[in-house]
């Protein structure tokens, strides 16, 4: 494959792409996904939307549902580094971020890079590590960077994460905090395959004759750089963004939330809606993004009241709520108000 088809040229600047190039190419990675994540097209667009808007993603869903497999594949499409910490009880801020090793023959300590320096890293089972730990990634998440011993670590570029939760065990986890919560641009689930997806799963596995999946890099990190941009290009109509912002306005007033989504759950929904226009093809984003993205986005962001933990209540269930309820603007293309 060429570097321009990639994205790139030869001295890896970044290309500017038009929207209708950037989907094309999103496509293609999409396309090259699903050769190893059977029958989970809008959950991967979902995934993909929220790298394509420079964001964070966390995967809760029952073991065995392809998360780990999903951000794997993705690294290969998308020709990024890939790295993998399993979180632990027992896991060190250091085992993160990396640290300072005394080198004997140099007589200087060295700088040693842990997996945060990559260009994409699962965090897998991320509640089963304490809080400190949490916090380490909770910076390189949000700031880009780390911090060893005072001195701070510019993170590549790009740099995103997706973690995996566990929704249904709760023995020596420590549940998320908010604030780390809300650094996650969507949270998604795969659920269950179909039986005839099932069927496909078994039957791809034993025609390759091994148990990994090698796919083809579409692009490189610079090429995402580039499709990046061009989701910035992604007009949105006032009549859009007020939708969005009365959406989240929506679930701080309803009678069954503690806490609803903040102002960056305003951000998280256009910069969403965005990516995903352009997944779909447009330079434009119509009210039928932003509710494709909405549950993901918006419903990790809502706390319930206590008093309804036990029941059918939950973030998902608000957000359908205020989908229903708030009224959806007409569709508008550009140029013809």
């Amino acid at each position: 494959m060429h570097d321009q088809d990639r994205g790139t040229v030869s001295d890896e600047t970044t290309v500017r792409l038009s929207t209708a190039e950037a989907s094309a190419l999103a496509a293609r990675v999409l396309d090259e996904v699903e050769r190893a994540v059977v029958g989970k097209r809008e959950a991967l667009m979902l995934v993909l939307a929220a790298l394509l808007a420079k964001g964070h993603v966390l995967l809760e869903d029952f073991p065995g549902l392809g998360k780990t497999l999903a951000a794997r594949s993705f690294a290969q499409a998308l020709g990024l580094d890939f790295a993998r910490a399993q979180f632990t009880p027992d896991l060190l801020p250091a085992d993160l971020t990396g640290s300072f090793l005394y080198d004997q023959r140099r007589g200087e300590f060295e700088f040693r890079r842990g997996p945060l320096f990559a260009g994409l890293l699962l965090a897998d089972e991320i509640n089963r590590t304490p809080p400190k730990t949490q916090s380490a990634l909770l910076e390189a998440m949000q700031e880009g960077q780390v911090t060893v011993e005072g001195e701070t670590f510019a993170l590549p570029r790009p740099f995103h994460v997706l973690a995996t939760a566990n929704p249904i065990e709760y023995e020596g986890t420590y549940p998320l905090p908010e604030a780390q919560l809300d650094r996650f641009l969507l949270r998604v689930s795969f659920g269950y395959p179909s039986r005839d997806e099932e069927y496909t799963v078994l039957t791809r596995r034993m025609e390759r004759r091994r148990e990994e999946v090698t796919l083809d890099a579409v692009t490189d990190g610079a090429g995402l750089l580039a499709i990046q941009d061009a989701v910035e290009d992604v007009r949105v109509d006032e009549s859009v963004g007020r939708y969005a912002v009365d959406l989240v306005t929506a679930t701080r007033t309803h009678q069954d939330v503690l806490t609803g989504a903040s102002p960056r759950g305003s951000l998280g929904l256009v910069l969403a809606a965005r990516a995903f226009a352009l997944l779909r093809g447009r330079d434009y984003v119509i009210p039928e993004d932003v509710k494709a993205v909405a549950r993901s986005v918006l419903a990790h962001r809502i706390t319930v009241k206590p008093e309804l933990w036990m029941t059918q209540v939950s973030g998902t269930r608000v957000v359908d709520a205020v989908l229903a309820q708030v009224a959806t603007p007409a569709t508008v293309e550009p140029g013809r108000r």
